[in-house]
Order: C-alpha cells, then structure tokens, then sequence
C-alpha cells in the first residue's frame, strides 16, 4: 500500500501517541475550552471498544497544546482501516488566545501517525462551524485533508451566554416567555444531579415520549447509562427532571466540560403535555450553564424540514442570542486510492442503510 510522505512538525512542537493514563487524559481535557463528552475515553471506549482508541498528545516546547482521541477499525487481510476523530482535535487552551498553528501542527501530528505510519485513513470532524473565521479549512486542505463526498452537514443552533440573564430573556421568542412564565406560575420542582436512580427516572420520561409519538426506541440513552459509569464525577452527565407533586413532568441530560454546555436528550412525560415544565427546564439550564461559566449553549441539533416542532422550541428558546449553524463538515486524509474507495463505499452503503431503515421511516412520519 501506498503511504504517504511524513511532513516534519514545526520547530518547538513534538507529539506522542498512548502514553497518556485515563486520570491525566481527563486532566488535560479540563484546560482547554473546545473540549467535549467525544473526546472523553468513556464515549469512545462504549462506541468503538477500549482496544480500538489511541490518544496523542501535541506539545509545544514541552507544554501541551494539542489532544487528540482517535477511534479506529481495520479490515482483516487488507490491512486498511479507518481512524476517525469526533469533534476534535482540541487545541484551543483555556484562558490564552486561540493560536490556529497549534491546530495545523496537531493536524499535521495525527495525519503523520495514522495516515503515513498505519496505513489507515484518517477522518476529521472538527467542532467548528462554516462560517470558520479562523480560516482551518484552507489549514486542513494544506495539510493534505479532503472535504468527505456523500456527507450531510450537522447543523445546530448556539445560544450565546455572555449577555444577562435578563438579556437573554427577554430576547426570547414571545410564545417562549409566555410558556416558561406559566411554567413559573405553577409552582414546579426541579431536581437535579449525576445519580442513576435520576438517569433511570429520566429513561421512563423518554420511553412515555418515544411511546406518545410512535418513534423507534434509540439504543442511544442506553450506551450513555454505560458511558455516566466510567466518567470521573465531575465530568458526569447532568439530568434535570422538573416535578409537580409526585408526577415527573420532564427531563434532560447535558454535559459540559469546556465553554460549551450541551443538551444530549431531553423529553416530556405524558403528564407534562398537560402540566408542562419543559420552558422551566430549559431555562434552568441556561441559569445552571451560565453558574460555570460557560460562553455557549448547543442546543445539539435541528432539522427543520422532518422535526419543525422541536427546531421552533429551540430557536425561540435561543431568540435573539442563538445562532443557526452548519457543522464544518469531515475532512479525510488517505494512504492510498484502494483505502480511500472502500471508504467513500462504506460511506454510502451506511447513508443509505439510514434513509431506508425503519426508525428513519418511523422518525419522517410523526414528524
């Protein structure tokens, strides 16, 4: 197989790769601000397996300023495989200025180890939005990636944070504010914490919710019941569960560990069509979020065209402050043509295994 030339990292910087122990890969997740639940080891060692993950570490002069968690997959006798990072490279250190050669040099660091030295094709996708002010997609097209054919886009709204809470209020939609206000007048209870008798109270909103609209049952909030167990406490997820009396009216997870707090599943139990919850919720959240710190709320994904529903409740939730936007996109970078074909075939064979199987059905129906 063909592979590729190694391009020699900038003066100062050096990487290693798996040398770094789960406590201080944790630890080197809590300094830098993009950071997130993908880049944790509990997710991908629940998605891919402990045995399939490899860490690099970027230094700068001996300071760290560049982490990357890889999953990756081989195909037997071929020799060929895929090595994928979600929502990385991390690279932006919490409290200094973002220094976009740090991103190139932690790019062209994981492009040398698993494109040049394992054979494998390399796939990025980057937390970063399309509007890139920063210019890293030229960066990733100089350091050898290419835009993924056959991939639709991610697109979310971002709450902005920074202003007031009472800015942020009242820069809700009108129908939004009026909601959370009746939610306030009912005199609602709010618990929240990290336990599994919560997560588990949280699963029996979501199966009333998944029942009430005749939608699939997703694996999804199983595989993070597993992922809550091996994370350190204080990198947890979150669930918030909003009561009237003894009846739990609805729920949501999130996580942060960076500047951005995400809302991983939220659901309404039937009690809650009636008695609601779900505006008080939210905007708890947003109160929690803004308590640590954090510069954004990602509201984690829309579709306005098979879910405009709950596209309405986010973007009235952000208002004024939230910004509609499309994920960058995957970027890869190949060995040889052999292993990028097989890759663009898998692509397509799995978006059409997608579109055509029966939780995508179910999903377009009671849209």
């Amino acid at each position: 197989m063909l592979k590729r030339r190694i391009n020699p990292l900038a003066e100062g910087y050096d990487y290693e790769v798996d040398t770094t122990s789960e406590q201080a890969w944790y630890q080197l997740l809590r300094g830098f601000e993009d950071s997130n639940i993908n880049q944790t080891l509990a997710y991908a060692a629940e998605e891919e397996g402990r045995g399939n993950i490899s860490t690099l570490k970027l230094t700068r002069n001996g300071e760290v300023v560049g982490i990357a968690l890889a999953r990756f997959r081989r195909v037997p006798v071929l020799g060929i495989g895929l090595a994928y990072v979600h929502r990385g490279p991390i690279w932006r250190r919490t409290g200094t200025e973002a220094n976009v050669e740090n991103f190139r040099q932690v790019v062209r660091a994981l492009r040398n180890e698993f494109v040049c030295k394992r054979g494998l094709t390399l796939r990025l996708n980057p937390a970063v939005y399309e509007e890139d002010t920063m210019g890293l997609s030229a960066v990733l097209g100089e350091e050898g990636f290419i835009k993924t054919p056959h991939q639709t886009r991610g697109r979310t709204i971002v709450m902005d944070l920074t202003p007031s809470l009472d800015l942020l209020r009242q820069g809700m939609g009108r129908n939004w504010k009026r909601n959370l206000k009746q939610d306030e007048e009912n005199h609602l209870e709010i618990i929240e914490g990290s336990d599994k008798r919560l997560f588990d109270d949280f699963v029996g909103v979501y199966q009333q919710m998944i029942t009430r609209k005749s939608l699939a049952v997703p694996n999804a909030y199983s595989q993070f019941m597993q992922i809550q167990a091996m994370l350190p406490d204080d990198l947890k997820l979150q669930i918030m569960l909003c009561r009237s009396g003894e009846e739990i009216c609805s729920g949501l997870i999130w996580n942060t560990i960076g500047r951005t707090g995400i809302e991983l599943f939220a659901a309404t139990s039937d009690a809650g069509t009636q008695k609601g919850g779900s505006h008080l919720l939210h905007w708890h959240l947003v109160e929690r979020l803004k308590q640590q710190g954090a510069d954004c709320y990602d509201l984690n994904g829309i579709d306005p065209a098979t879910n405009p529903g709950t596209y309405r409740f986010k973007r009235d939730l952000a208002g004024r402050h939230g910004h509609d936007v499309f994920y960058l996109g995957k970027f890869d970078a190949t060995a040889g043509p052999l292993s990028q074909l097989l890759i663009q075939l898998r692509d397509i064979f799995r978006i059409y295994k997608k579109r055509f199987s029966w939780p995508a059905v179910l999903a377009s129906r009671s849209a």
